[in-house]
């Protein structure tokens, strides 16, 4: 991974949180594990300032505060955009993570997925729940819209997917993790995963069952912390199912790639194919082993946009100024 020449930080912080992901070129994605990392490919992104941690449940209730936006959990749902779908379901909420009692089939996420109403950011499992004493948790039920309205209150913008993995490897080139090739190098748990078999027997090696506040396991080379676990992480990029091959810029590394066309992006012949799904990064903490190895740099998942998840959060970024 080569830094970007000629590109030091430009002047201080935008705000204390903030570090300075220096930008340069690297290999992204991965040969090693799921078909939608490949092909690996040389990719350039110019130096920008990113959040040191996922936004959090008290930043988002500032935001809520300030400006009294709803989001789409909250909203009532419209049936022309899910045809067939159960009339009862159609009512506002979002899907909460239900552990089962024993080993279920991995292929049917119904088994421990709920829609259920009520469900939003303050309430993130449903009516009686809250966010007391979570503070510092990432907020989860937060769609892609949701994420953006945030960001834009800020003064920032969602990272593209070749920033965002720029800045989890943390200058470390190809490396399985944020932080090396070993998950728990020395016997210490790097990172808020699930250990055991998902998705009835968490381990609990790392302590905790859901979210875990931000900064509690080590930063990777950057200075961001949670960049593999605790909750995915929503980018501004259409999902496309796979990289585009090195031939395809013989030219040259593309330099600040950007997905902005949804059209590969629909999850064609499964519920809900209608909607365009965007980039997802960092896996979360009901990723395992059995399951879902994607706490990992390179790991990507496409979400709908319409999507509110107890494991999907985001962090954000400012891109400086070009210079003339």
């Amino acid at each position: 991974m080569h830094p970007t020449e000629g590109s030091p930080a430009p002047g201080s912080a935008p705000d204390l949180d903030m570090v300075w992901i220096p930008g340069g070129t690297f290999r992204m994605g991965s040969e090693d594990w799921y078909p939608e990392e490949r092909p690996v490919h040389t990719v350039t992104v110019d130096g920008f300032w990113m959040d040191d941690h996922q936004v959090t449940v008290a930043e988002y209730r500032r935001f809520v505060k300030a400006t009294g936006y709803v989001t789409l959990a909250e909203r009532p749902l419209d049936a022309a955009d899910y045809p067939g779908a159960i009339p009862e379901l159609l009512v506002p909420g979002a899907l909460v993570f239900q552990g089962t009692s024993g080993p279920v089939p991995l292929d049917d996420y119904h088994q421990w997925w709920a829609y259920v109403p009520g469900a939003r950011w303050d309430q993130p499992e449903g009516p009686g729940s809250d966010v007391q004493g979570r503070d510092r948790h990432p907020v989860t039920q937060v769609g892609y819209e949701d994420a953006v309205a945030y960001a834009t209150w800020a003064g920032k913008e969602l990272p593209t997917e070749a920033e965002w993995e720029f800045a989890a490897r943390g200058g470390l080139d190809q490396k399985t993790y944020p932080w090396g090739d070993e998950f728990a190098p020395r016997g210490r748990m790097m990172a808020n995963t699930w250990q055991g078999e998902f998705p009835w027997q968490n381990l609990l090696l790392d302590k905790y069952l859901g979210t875990s506040p931000v900064r509690t396991f080590p930063p990777n080379g950057y200075g961001l912390y949670d960049m593999a676990g605790n909750v995915w992480e929503w980018t501004a990029d259409f999902y496309t199912p796979r990289h585009p091959d090195e031939a395809e810029h013989s030219c040259c590394a593309p330099r600040n790639p950007r997905v902005t066309i949804p059209d590969g992006s629909y999850d064609v012949g499964r519920p809900g194919e209608t909607i365009p799904r965007r980039v997802t990064k960092g896996g979360s903490h009901l990723c395992a082993p059995n399951y879902c190895h994607r706490y990992r740099p390179a790991a990507r998942q496409g979400e709908a946009i319409d999507t509110s998840t107890g494991h999907i959060g985001f962090r954000c970024l400012i891109r400086p100024p070009p210079t003339a």
